[in-house]
């Protein structure tokens, strides 16, 4: 009988060249910068990845209605990767970048003792700002800021929650306290906030409670500055001051914070006096402070870095000596540019369209970068806000139109745009607000996890630690589910459910 050889596979050609990798690019940060700039590279031939320490996209001018219960936080922070679903050259990976390689080209990001290392082509770092004050990092246990989901949340528990406790109290001094809510900082948000608080208290709870009157709360408003709105100039400040002061709130300028406690806030006066306002609910509206990573890449570059943790960036928004990477948004420090999200939005989009414009035949770089002032606007209470457009100087009914229908128009996705339009239409046309909801949880979950060395990190097992418990914990959880099983089926067959103990055994 003929042997007949099986067919041996040919040996694969080595030397063959590998298909061409595409062009790698990480987006540091999901807000509107990064957010932006990934949708603008949506038909491009690279591979995207966007590294965010939170798994939402954040509108963040509206935090203030989340604080103040208009607004659920799901209808300004809609999840990036929802919002990316249809891009199919983006990939979203939740963890906070502490360390950048320029050298290596990489990025190190960390989220519950997991480290993922993402390498780059090119990379657009869009990480933003946070609250600061002003080496006084003790006092955000006290005072929260507005800038993150968790600070409108813990302050929604605790404006809320003033109301509650006072209404169970039989100290009148105590009730002075929880109904006094300070805000520091004039500007955009410490006004709109403000301005949120007395209509909350005068408006919408005037008749929920029966031992206090809401209306009897003092909302404060505090800044070191001369003047209400600076970025407005003087007209649209003073004229926005007035029509606080016409809603009882109080605004007292010149006055800087000194010190702040569980009970209360210190100010000293411009003529040197200090003074101390009891105060159970403090809102920290006033500086921000640029994401950690621009000290980070100035020591690399040598590029320099302001007190704000601003870095300074070349004319198309690249770092010096490194073409490839791109800082856009608050993180910058170029031609006085406000920490405003249009900066954010046309610089993410100018990034983009010069990677792009790197990876095609026309290798002409773009023109430097150049914003687009669109105007400024806030809101001081339903039917009131202040606009600046270009030379035009807007108040009343008319700006507070146009503030809805240019927030509404950014709003990521027609059902936020939809839900957004309902909540409004009941909060502003009626009394009511429907996202009231607030627990012990929201306010004094975060002081705990700081309170733990490795914060959230040490709630969790390591993946290493974990697999080497994980059997252990099996065989545990399977007898005890195994013996509750025997038990209910044992109860059941001998009718003992219901029956006296001392009754079934007689």
């Amino acid at each position: 009988m003929s042997h007949v050889p099986s067919a041996i596979p040919p040996t694969p050609d080595r030397s063959a060249p590998e298909p061409p990798r595409r062009h790698r690019v990480v987006v540091v940060g999901s807000g509107f910068g990064g957010l932006f700039a990934t949708k603008e590279l949506r038909h491009a031939d690279v591979d995207i990845t966007m590294v965010a320490k939170t798994s939402h996209h954040l509108f963040q001018p509206l935090l203030y209605q989340v604080a103040t219960g208009i607004l659920s936080e799901g209808e300004i922070a809609p999840p990036t990767r929802e919002i990316l679903a249809g891009q199919k050259n983006a990939r979203v990976i939740l963890g906070e970048v502490d360390d950048i390689d320029l050298e290596a080209r990489t990025v190190t990001s960390r989220v519950l003792n997991r480290v993922t290392v993402t390498p780059y082509d090119s990379l657009i770092v869009a990480a933003g700002a946070g609250q600061s004050y002003f080496g006084n990092d003790q006092f955000a246990e006290f005072a929260p800021g507005m800038k993150s989901i968790d600070d409108a949340l813990e302050l929604r528990g605790r404006i809320f929650g003033a109301f509650e406790l006072a209404e169970i109290s039989d100290d009148e001094d105590e009730i002075d306290r929880l109904l006094t809510f300070v805000v520091v900082g004039a500007g955009p948000t410490g006004v709109e906030m403000a301005g949120q608080i007395a209509e909350l208290a005068g408006r919408t709870l005037a008749h929920d409670f029966r031992r206090i009157n809401s209306r009897h709360a003092k909302v404060i408003l505090l800044d070191a500055a001369p003047q209400v709105l600076p970025p407005f100039g003087k007209k649209l400040g003073a004229k926005t001051q007035k029509a606080l002061e016409k809603m009882g709130v109080s605004v007292q300028l010149g006055a800087m914070v000194v010190d702040v406690d569980e009970w209360g806030i210190e100010v000293q006066d411009k003529d040197g006096t200090r003074r101390r306002i009891e105060a159970t609910t403090k809102v920290w509206a006033a500086g921000v402070q640029a994401s950690p990573l621009g000290k980070l890449l100035g020591d690399q570059t040598g590029a320099p870095v302001d007190r704000a943790g601003r870095i300074a960036v070349n004319a198309d928004l690249t770092l010096p000596g490194h073409p490839e990477v791109f800082v856009v948004g608050d993180m910058i420090s170029l031609d006085h540019l406000p920490g405003v999200a249009q900066v954010a939005i046309q610089g993410g989009k100018y990034a983009a369209k010069e990677i792009k414009a790197r990876l095609s035949d026309n290798k002409s770089p773009q023109k430097p970068f150049k914003y687009f002032d669109k105007g400024s606007m806030a809101t001081i209470s339903r039917f009131r806000a202040v606009a600046l457009v270009g030379p035009l100087k807007l108040t009343g009914v008319v700006a507070w139109v146009m503030w809805l229908a240019v927030h509404l128009v950014y709003l990521t996705g027609f059902k936020n745009r939809l839900g957004a339009l309902g909540h409004w239409s009941v909060s502003f046309l009626g009394r009511g607000r429907s996202e009231r909801t607030a627990t012990e949880q929201q306010i004094f979950a975060r002081a705990a996890l700081q309170r733990l060395e490795g914060g959230a990190s040490d709630l969790v097992s390591s993946p290493g630690a974990y697999e080497a418990t994980r059997d252990l914990l099996q065989a545990s959880t399977r007898a005890e589910l195994e013996a509750t099983a025997s038990e209910e089926a044992r109860l059941t067959d001998a009718r003992e459910r219901g029956i006296r103990q001392e009754s079934a055994t007689a």
